[in-house]
Formats: C-alpha cells, structure tokens, sequence
C-alpha cells in the first residue's frame, strides 16, 4: 500500500482554497466543505502545509520511541540540521543528538560528499542525456514521474544522499558489533514530507536502508535539551561540499561541471522542466531542481526561517574546506550507490484503460472546457476549469459547481418562474394569461 506523509486533519479544515491553487500536481479538491487530497496525484511536495493558515495539512512521521525496538540505534542527521541552530558548531549538535539516545551518528553530509564524488567521475564515463537531473529531491522525481515522463532518462541514477549513508552506516554497523540486519535501526532527521515518504515508497531502489524518519522540529527540541549536558563534541567527517547540500546550489557547486543550473521552489521548477522538455536547455550539463524554497533548509520540517539557516550553513561551509573524501571512500564500487529499479511515469493522467473511451473522455472534457469561463477562481473546490472539466467527465463534479454556471442557471428559473407566475390554473379560472 503506498504511503502519503502528507495528511488532512479534518477537523482543522476550513475549506478554504489556498492549498488547492498552490498544489503542483492538481492533488487538492474541496468538497462538502472540506479538503479532500487525492492520492494517486501527491507526491508530498508539503506546499500545502506550508499555506494551509489553519494548520489542517499534516506531515506524518514516525515516533522516536520505534528506536526502542533496536539494539543499536543509528541516527542520520540531514545537512540541513545544521542551519537550524545558533551559537552551535557541527560537533556541537552531532555530540548532543547522540546523547539523545542513539548509539552512532553517521553525516548525511558525509554522504552527499561520496554522492558528488561520484558524479564528478561517473558523468565523465557515462552517456548521459543532457541536462542531467539530479536525483537528490524525491519530490521533483516523483513530479517527473508525473508530469514529465518524457524526463525521466535524464535523470541521474545515483541514490541520494540519505540512502547512501544509511546503506554505509548499516554496513558498518554489521562488522561492527556482530548483530544481526533487523537488530540494527537507522533513522533519519528529515527536514521534509518527501523524503519521509521516500522511505516508506523508496524511489529506484527496492527497499530503503532507513528504518524510520523523525522529524526535524521533533528532534530539535531534543538537542536544545541535551546540548547543556554534553561535555565533549563529535568530529565531524563532511567537507564544505557535502554541509553545502543544504543550500540550493550545493549539489551543483558538487559536481564541478561547468555549466549548471540550480532552481528552487517547485513552481520555479517546473516552468524550467517545461522549458528542458521542448529542448530550449540542452545546452546545460546539470540541472538541480528543489521543491522547496532556498533547498531543504526550506523544508517544511524545518524550524529555522529558510534565509536565516542558509545563512548559517554559509558561515559553516566558510570553517571548513573543500577535501575529497576520505580513500576508504574513493576506491569505493560505483555500483553500489546506484538505482537498480527503473523508474516508471505515473499512471495518473490516464483517464480510462479502454484507449477508445479516454479519447471520448478527452473530447468531453475539452468540449466542457470550452463552456466554462476560464478565470481558474478555485471556488468549485477544482483547483482550475481544467480541473474541473476533468472531474465532471469522471464523475467527481457537477457543471453547476462552477459559480458562473449556477449563476446562469439561477437566472434562467428565475425567468421561468417569473413567466409561471403570471399563469392561472384552468381549475381557478381562465386559461389565458392574466393580463397586467
């Protein structure tokens, strides 16, 4: 059964339709007064818990106390972590979140330092479609997936950060202490809802090398807690490029290809997915795409205003240099990091499985296009008259959902009525009109 993080609280919803015109994937409709997500469209981008101003959108994570249920307890700390806090140092939080009751901590930075070491090599032995496509934010993935299958050979097939660490952590662990696979847990401290759902439903691997994701403001909370009892800090082992990550712009500046484009903010990426799909970019190397605002320390998870943690991270990154990683590392087997489940587009856009029936639906739901009044107002509960279309021709709405067209109606029984109302009954007296 696949899984959503992102969630709707019933109770909180207003039905307002704030959330139905941010959504990229038209997700969202409003009916009976409510929010209604459709779960075949999400792919967890979370703007719509960033907009919802009743707070009804939830991201579902899981509960730090699963870490109880392993031996040895791993825990990943995303990059982004790291923006999150002032006054502190990265071995200053590293040291603090281990004291909350974790055996190890292994740097998802570290990882997106082996990740760009990768590609820097790999893209130089490898016939890649132009641009290439980071892989590294689930949630544009998965929007490719849908919106842009045409894409989808862009894509680089390298795992992102965070399974390469928990694969390495996990590793590591079994020689380590002798335990057995399902006696080990690696969790992960995520700044967003799709990296959380990418866990659950992984995205070109089988199954994921994480056991469970916290969320970030939960765990903040536990350092700010834990900080004033920890007396010696963790060495940290990531370079300036991997805590760069956290910033749009980090894994490009990874590569070390010279022609790079790096865009955050959803919509800003798929007006630039638009442009490379009628081939107006082929001339860029290397395309970073970021559902969120200022890269993941945008996340919707996160507790740092997104400006203030970039800022941050930029200090940080100014500590440190620009080492490659370590020689464990660079004799490492390309193969071991990379998707071994091709990806597939999404079947969403289908309308029917019959070819000849989804082309009638198609002309149906053009020829109600055409009828409606095309101001995309969001009042149906649609997120626009397309929308809308489509939903009548499915089944989910009616034409007169659309204010304009209820208006027109009304009008014209206001003029059938008016029309009655000046008739008399043969029973009570003449047939023919009363004249006035």
């Amino acid at each position: 059964m696949y899984f959503h993080s992102v969630t709707l609280d019933k109770d909180r919803c207003k039905g307002c339709t704030n959330c139905i015109k941010r959504c990229p994937t038209e997700a969202i409709r409003v009916r009976d007064g409510k929010a209604k997500i459709i779960k075949e469209k999400c792919i967890d981008c979370g703007e719509c818990v960033r907009v919802c101003p009743y707070h009804a959108k939830v991201v579902v994570t899981d509960d730090i106390s699963m870490m109880e249920n392993y031996k040895y307890k791993i825990v990943l700390p995303a990059p982004s972590l790291y923006g999150q806090f002032k006054d502190m140092t990265i071995g200053d939080i590293l040291a603090s979140l281990q004291s909350c009751g974790f055996d190890e901590v292994f740097e998802v930075a570290y990882a997106a330092d082996i990740v760009s070491y990768i590609t820097r090599n790999i893209v130089k032995t490898k016939d890649y479609k132009r641009p290439i496509i980071s892989s590294a934010c689930p949630a544009i993935v998965r929007l490719i997936q849908q919106r842009f299958p045409s894409l989808m050979d862009n894509i680089l097939d390298i795992m992102p950060p965070v399974e390469v660490a928990g694969k390495i952590a996990r590793d590591e662990a079994k020689k380590k202490t002798g335990l057995k696979d399902e006696e080990i847990g690696v969790f992960f401290v995520s700044p967003c809802a799709a990296k959380v759902t990418s866990v659950k439903n992984p995205i070109g691997i089988e199954k994921s090398y994480i056991d469970g994701v916290f969320s970030m403001r939960d765990v903040y909370s536990m350092i700010l807690d834990k900080r004033k009892f920890v007396e010696k800090k963790i060495d940290h082992i990531s370079s300036m490029i991997g805590v760069g990550w956290a910033n749009a712009g980090g894994e490009s500046y990874g590569t070390s290809l010279e022609n790079c484009l790096f865009v955050d903010g959803i919509q800003n990426v798929i007006g630039v997915l638009e442009d490379i799909e009628l081939g107006k970019l082929d001339d860029i190397d290397f395309f970073e795409g970021l559902a969120c605002v200022g890269g993941c320390v945008g996340g919707p998870l996160t507790v740092a205003n997104n400006f203030v943690a970039r800022n941050r991270i930029m200090k940080l990154k100014e500590k440190l240099n620009k080492d490659e990683v370590t020689k464990k590392y660079i004799e490492v087997d390309f193969n071991e990091f990379m998707l071994n489940v091709k990806l597939k587009k999404s079947d969403v856009l289908n309308l029917d499985e019959d070819i000849d029936k989804a082309i009638d639906m198609m002309n149906s739901i053009d020829e109600i296009y055409k009828s409606l009044p095309g101001l995309d107002c969001g009042s149906c509960g649609s997120p626009g008259c397309r929308a809308l279309a489509e939903d009548i021709v499915k089944g989910f709405a009616s034409e007169y959902d659309c204010i304009f067209k209820l208006k027109d109606r009304i009008k014209i029984l206001a003029e059938e009525i008016n029309k009655l109302s000046i008739k008399i009954p043969p029973v009570i007296g003449s047939d023919k009109e009363v004249k006035h």
